[in-house]
């Protein structure tokens, strides 16, 4: 019989059926039961301009209208709204109505729907029709589309202007009834932050009823939830919690009184797909998953979860989460939707409709000190990148990836492998154990000074590779379980408390993955990637890279890394297999003239060179530099600048080669002289920017820019392996040795007018008796600060290698300092450890004192040599520190008072001036 129905009785049927599966009863109009349901759609209903397909009642109020089409109507149904619209405005037969606001057009198969208390009606795609009760409720409000004009203006306090821009924005674009919205935000710009603040606007101010906020694993949503908690609004005391019911979703259970719901979308395709969710999907990425080939089924209709559940979906990471499978979910629901990604491609702008809100990139992050930038070491070995072959009749081990298990067989023939089989089909230990013992070698070169190994995460392949690294790893540098650990979805330990530990303790120093953080997690303390898998993604190796670049102050970073002496300035990948060659990045390092001075690039850019590559290497040396100095230094710059800060001289350089820049500046050029060719107002536009950029620098400018690196500039030396495998490191060291001496003597030459204790060496030796622990102290608080490289204990050692020392390298680093002082200064004509200068010095004065009618007894004797032992240490002796250890065990002032009656000042000043002789 259903094959003789005519078109437009089987676009009735279907109708009829989602009317139903909404709740409502579909009655003829010479049959109509008013106690059979709240929600009667009486058919063929008449009005003044004839019979209605659909007249929608609820509790008896008229308050809608379905116009009927079939299905080859399809692509007509925004040309019958008009005839639509005006059966909503007649006039039912037996009522004096009101027109009727919600208006539906239908094939059954095609829906669109009209608010028409809306202030601009506009008809919008729906998977299905409303429930009855979905009426009754916007009957007794204004619309949403309405209430969103109410919005008021932004309060930014406490807002960085990326996110006061992405929130402005998507405000207006929600006023102007735009149904999708994309906020690009470079990773650690606070997307997360920015969502929430807006979610609490629209709950707050457009009174919506249920925001979603979607995830793709259960770490994020997870994550979300904490920072759904923590957040308190700029308006108010109250956390957002307190003021709103937030539930994230553990099972197919959406409480009634949630405002806002996290979810995987995971979840929610099984929820309205009405299927047993098996928690292990959550956290996987969908990105990296391979899809089964068979069709996914359709979402259908889910009476628990009706399509006006959710008036807004904000899609985390959505550049991977609304496509195929996923984007049933998204086309179910009647709410507009955010899209919130880093990374987005070429469909992610289609999907939101190129409606782009906020592109907020990572050169623009670094720019303004919300990134920072990054730098990349190669690790290059044969087999990394050759392979390898194995002859026939080698034994060989053949291990099984899951269980491990291990048994021996004999080749029958070569089998060759490439670079590309490696710990997938095949696995060659000493390939990864050189990749690592490498790292292990040049990380003095890739972070000078550090004491440990900065926060390193590592990339494998799969769960196989990771065990194989994280044993090599803990081998090569001779160190135990903690010290690497392996935080994938298969680690035994749970992955939440070493992730908390890789964040804020000390251990572990190195943590291997395969994906779990590449997304969404921050540890800020990460100033190293190191790669040993391959990307094929551009977005996922994006995301990858977004681990590395959080901002962290020099406070929280010390405490996990106690041997770094400033903030977090850049990272670095370590690149080991060839990554960064094989992909195209969109966030590119920066740094593309490592191997041109500073200097250089300013006189460059001065004097009219247009290289794109020094104008983006002299922005990222500027963008490092505004993380290393103080905000008198940076008044200073700006002071010199004419008024510009240090930030817009960046961005200045970076917009003048930033296509979307000159785009813009071109439009303003062709409004101004329309005759203008379009390539000729790009070049003039590009000319303008370049200008522009250039204009910052001045001799003086770029003066104290260079005067103000070399105090607090740390250079990190990037070369390839090949070259570090030469022979004839002895004559660099030599070389570097010499070099490291003559810097250290200018940098204390060029400070002795500022530091005390420089300025009694150089200009003033008859006080050196004068010099206390403190002023040394401060001496090496400076070198920390501004030049770590000038440790004492590598300038000893530098020492060493070129001249004669007495002695060797002391063991506190304030003695070897003032040992080293000391050598420059001339004061000692080699190079000797200050504590056996103080011991040489005592002999010599009680030699002299005694050589006369005094005698030192054995008690004196004893004191003596405690003063000078302390001496020794801290440079200075006040009569007060004889109330102190070690004095005080001794009997302190009182028992020297006792030796020495009134003598006791005059010994104590000969001693402090003997002894620093």
């Amino acid at each position: 019989m259903s094959n003789n129905q005519t078109p437009e009785q089987k676009a009735r049927n279907e109708i009829d059926k989602k009317l139903n599966d909404a709740g409502w009863i579909v009655q003829k109009k010479s049959r109509i039961d008013w106690s059979a349901s709240r929600g009667i759609a009486v058919k063929e209903y008449l009005t003044d301009v004839g019979p209605a397909d659909y007249v929608l009642f609820v509790d008896k109020r008229p308050v809608g209208i379905i116009e009927a089409k079939r299905d080859e109507e399809g692509h007509r149904l925004t040309v019958v709204e008009e005839q639509s619209a005006e059966y909503a405005s007649s006039k039912l037969k037996y009522l004096n109505n009101d027109p009727l606001p919600f208006v539906y057009e239908s094939t059954g198969e095609l829906t669109r729907f009209t608010d028409f208390r809306d202030p601009k009606p506009r008809s919008r795609p729906i998977f299905s029709f409303f429930r009855p009760e979905t009426f009754e409720e916007h009957l007794k409000k204004k619309p949403l589309r309405e209430r969103l004009l109410d919005i008021p203006e932004l309060n930014t306090r406490g807002l960085r202007d990326c996110q006061i821009t992405a929130i402005s924005n998507l405000e207006k674009s929600f006023k102007d009834y735009r149904p999708r919205a994309l906020i690009q935000m470079a990773t650690g710009s606070g997307k997360t932050y920015t969502a929430i603040t807006f979610i609490y606007r629209l709950l707050k101010f457009a009174d919506a009823k249920k925001v979603l906020f979607l995830v793709d694993t259960k770490n994020l949503g997870e994550q979300a939830e904490q920072e759904f908690m923590a957040y308190v609004p700029n308006d108010d005391n109250r956390k957002f919690t307190e003021l709103y019911n937030v539930q994230r979703l553990r099972s197919s259970y959406i409480s009634s009184d949630s405002q806002v719901c996290i979810s995987t979308i995971q979840r929610l395709y099984s929820i309205l797909k009405g299927e047993e969710m098996d928690e292990k999907t959550e956290e996987e990425n969908p990105a990296e998953r391979s899809w089964q080939p068979k069709e996914p089924l359709p979402v259908v209709y889910n009476e628990k979860v009706p399509i006006e559940e959710f008036d807004f979906i904000v899609i985390d990471e959505c550049h991977r989460s609304i496509y195929n499978l996923w984007q049933q979910v998204l086309d179910y629901f009647d709410a507009f939707l955010i899209g919130l990604t880093a990374t987005p491609d070429k469909r992610t702008f289609g999907f939101f409709n190129e409606n782009v809100v906020s592109e907020y990139s990572h050169e623009e992050a670094v720019a303004d000190g919300v990134n920072v930038g990054y730098d990349v070491y190669t690790i290059e070995t044969d087999i990394s990148k050759n392979g390898a072959n194995i002859p026939a009749q080698e034994f060989v081990d053949r291990r099984e990836k899951l269980t491990r298990k291990k048994r021996w067989e004999q080749l029958d023939e070569d089998f060759t492998y490439t670079s590309r089989q490696l710990d997938r089909e095949v696995v060659n230990l000493s390939q990864i154990r050189r990749v690592i013992r490498t790292f292990k070698e040049k990380l003095p070169e890739i972070f000078p000074g550090r004491k440990e190994v900065p926060k390193t995460l590592i990339f494998a392949k799969n769960d196989s590779h990771a065990d194989d690294i994280i044993h090599i790893v803990r081998e090569e540098f001779g160190e135990g379980n903690a010290f690497c650990k392996k935080v994938t979805y298969k680690a035994e330990e749970d992955p939440k408390s070493i992730l908390s530990a890789f964040r804020n303790d000390y251990y572990p120093r190195i943590a291997v993955t395969v994906d779990m953080i590449a997304t969404g997690t921050d540890v800020k303390p990460l100033e190293c990637l190191l790669f040993m898998r391959d990307v094929k993604s551009l977005n996922y190796f994006e995301q990858m890279k977004g681990r590395g670049t959080r901002t962290l102050d020099f406070d929280d970073l010390h405490k996990v890394t106690p041997s770094a002496i400033s903030a977090k300035t850049h990272f670095v990948i370590v690149d080991a297999i060839g990554v960064t060659k094989t992909m195209k990045t969109d966030s590119r390092p920066l740094e593309r003239k490592k191997s041109t001075p500073l200097k250089d690039l300013l006189a460059a850019v001065t004097f009219g060179a247009q290289d794109e590559d020094l104008y983006v290497s002299l922005a990222n040396r500027l963008a490092r530099l505004n993380r290393q100095i103080n905000e008198d230094e940076r008044a200073t710059f700006a002071e010199k600048a004419n008024g510009k800060t240090i930030n817009q001289t960046v961005k200045d350089l970076l917009n003048a080669y930033n296509p979307d820049m000159i785009d813009l500046k071109s439009d303003e050029i062709k409004l101004r002289q329309p005759e203008i060719q379009d390539t000729d107002a790009k070049k003039k536009a590009q000319e303008i920017l370049i200008d522009v950029a250039r204009s910052t620098f001045s001799g003086e400018l770029n003066e104290y820019i260079e005067n103000v690196r070399r105090v607090h500039e740390q250079i990190i030396d990037t070369v390839n392996l090949d070259a570090l495998k030469k022979s004839g490191w002895d004559t660099d060291i030599l070389a570097k040795d010499e070099k490291l001496i003559n810097d250290f003597k200018a940098y204390l030459e060029a400070n002795k007018d500022e530091i005390t204790a420089l300025r009694i060496f150089y200009n003033q030796p008859y006080r050196r008796r004068e010099v206390t622990y403190a002023m040394i102290k401060e001496v090496m608080e400076k070198l920390r600060l501004e030049k770590p490289h000038f440790a004492p204990s590598r300038i000893w050692q530098a020492y060493e290698q070129l001249e004669k020392v007495n002695g060797n390298s002391p063991k506190n680093e304030l003695i070897a300092l003032v040992s080293l002082i000391r050598r420059v200064t001339e004061i000692d004509p080699v190079l000797t450890s200050y504590d056996q200068t103080v011991n040489r010095n005592f002999q010599d004065w009680v030699f002299k004192k005694q050589a006369g009618t005094l005698k030192f007894n054995e008690d004196q004797m004893n004191l003596l040599r405690m003063i000078k032992d302390y001496v020794a240490t801290s440079f200075h002796l006040e009569i007060d520190d004889l109330d102190y250890t070690p004095f005080d065990a001794l009997g302190g002032r009182g028992r020297m008072y006792q030796l020495f009656g009134d003598e006791m000042n005059t010994v104590i000043s000969e001693l402090n001036e003997a002894l620093t002789a």
